[in-house]
């Protein structure tokens, strides 16, 4: 009896099942007998359309579970599916599982252990990329750069990754290490990396180069009183922390500043607003417009503004989201000068829905940022170089690094970000910085001439 028992209930899960299937296909033929019977010059509803997808979907599905050699797993297939769709759509929409959505809670101004970098996967290449090392972290001590191809991560290839899938594999116990496979931008021979993990902490607001008490050191020129501000990313506390430095720098006599943010992937929405209206009296900082989104705007506050002084921003091509949100305000208002490369072009908005109950989460995009003159930010699969996309430097600004220059500053910045560096005899000349300064030197001169009449 217990025996036939089991086996009914067995059988009933079986039968479910194709219930199941067979309800839906009842449903898809019921759609599809109603559009045969019409005239055939009649354009099929997108519900129909709808329909028939969803009966491919199915009956693919079906016949794999039926005939595939292997048993398969029902969860991995659907999850499968459900990044192979997103990863048709741009590289920032994401699935994330059961096994990830815990990780994925975590806030950004959490302790974690990792090696310290942002990556992303790369929509030309589709591989996983490394946008910006974390000064002081152990990636960066190591030599890992922006724009570096992640091959592998513990032996396993990174083809087809998504961000959530290196980030499982990039976290750990403090103390244990990691092993990367690395190409090097332009380079035609990967290198092997052992990297241990330690606990990250998100500092934010970085200046020339450490004083010999460690403390960031933010004037380049001390006699004229420029400051120099490094932005590496927007985090919960940054514009917290550059405001403090900000105040500091003021008290001291600042008369020009110039604020980089070259290689600065992005962050926060609210730290980018909450920056630019620093800067700024009044007007729009940012908008945000979607398909199915009402529009969103933020516009700056007249109080808390550091103002009466010129300023210049500093772009390159791995500066992206939040920077460029920044990097355009700035620059639609006349307030700073941008210098450099043109801005990487992620200016969208990503959304994230609870699935199964909130055990799994879809990180989907939404919309998109528009700048303070209205044009857009967000550069699409198939946007030409002649597009409105992306933060350009201003007219006879435009400074653009080689491969190999890019990657000769960027082991020279590393360099400077460790504690008691030694200034090298012959240092990496920073023609972006350079026009920079002269930039702000030039609007200095004025005044400077009309102290001393």
């Amino acid at each position: 009896m217990r025996t036939a028992c089991a086996t009914i209930r067995f059988d009933k899960k079986r039968i479910l099942h194709s219930c199941a299937l067979f309800m839906l296909f009842v449903i898809i033929l019921i759609a599809s007998s109603a559009f045969l019977l019409a005239d055939d010059e009649t354009e099929k509803s997108d519900e129909e359309r709808y329909y028939e997808l969803m009966s491919l979907f199915v009956d693919t599905f079906e016949k794999i579970e039926k005939n595939y050699v292997d048993e398969i797993d029902r969860r991995e297939m659907v999850e499968a599916a459900v990044r192979g769709m997103l990863r048709e759509l741009d590289p920032y929409s994401n699935y994330i599982s059961r096994n990830d959505i815990q990780r994925f809670n975590q806030t950004v101004d959490q302790e974690f252990g990792g090696i310290g970098i942002q990556v992303f996967v790369d929509p030309d290449t589709t591989r996983l990329t490394v946008m910006t090392p974390i000064p002081g972290t152990p990636a960066y001590a190591a030599g890992v750069k922006a724009g570096d191809t992640i091959l592998e991560i513990e032996g396993k290839s990174t083809d087809g990754f998504q961000v959530s899938d290196a980030v499982e594999l990039l976290k750990g116990k403090r103390g244990e290490k990691v092993k990367l496979k690395i190409l090097h931008n332009n380079e035609a021979d990967p290198i092997d990396l052992e990297i241990e993990r330690d606990v990250i902490k998100l500092s934010t607001v970085l200046g020339m180069k450490y004083n010999d008490d460690a403390t960031w050191n933010f004037w380049l020129n001390d006699e004229e009183k420029i400051a120099y501000i490094r932005l590496t990313h927007f985090s919960r506390r940054s514009s917290e922390e550059l405001q403090t430095v900000l105040d500091e720098l003021v008290l001291k006599g600042m008369r020009g500043l110039i604020l980089d943010l070259r290689s600065n992937p992005g962050g926060l929405l609210s730290q980018a607003t909450d920056i630019s209206d620093m800067f700024i009296e009044s007007g729009r900082i940012v908008s945000t417009k979607g398909r199915n989104t009402p529009e969103r705007v933020w516009d700056a506050r007249s109080e808390g503004t550091y103002k009466g002084f010129p300023m210049a921003v500093l772009v390159n091509r791995f500066s992206a989201s939040a920077s460029e949100i920044v990097a355009a305000c700035l620059q639609d208002h006349d307030r700073a000068v941008v210098i450099g490369e043109r801005t990487w072009g992620k200016g969208s908005v990503q959304n994230v829905f609870d699935l199964e109950a909130g055990n799994s989460a879809l990180k989907l995009t939404t919309a998109s940022y528009h700048r303070p003159s209205g044009k857009n930010i967000h550069r699409s699969r198939n946007a030409k170089t002649t597009d409105d996309w992306g933060v350009m430097p201003n007219e006879e600004y435009t400074i653009d690094f080689s491969n190999d220059e890019l990657r000769a500053y960027l082991e020279f910045r590393r360099k400077l970000d460790v504690i008691g560096a030694v200034e090298e005899e012959d240092p990496f000349d920073d023609t972006q910085l350079n026009k920079a300064m002269e930039y702000v030197e030039s609007k200095l001169k004025p005044e400077k001439e009309k102290e001393t009449e």
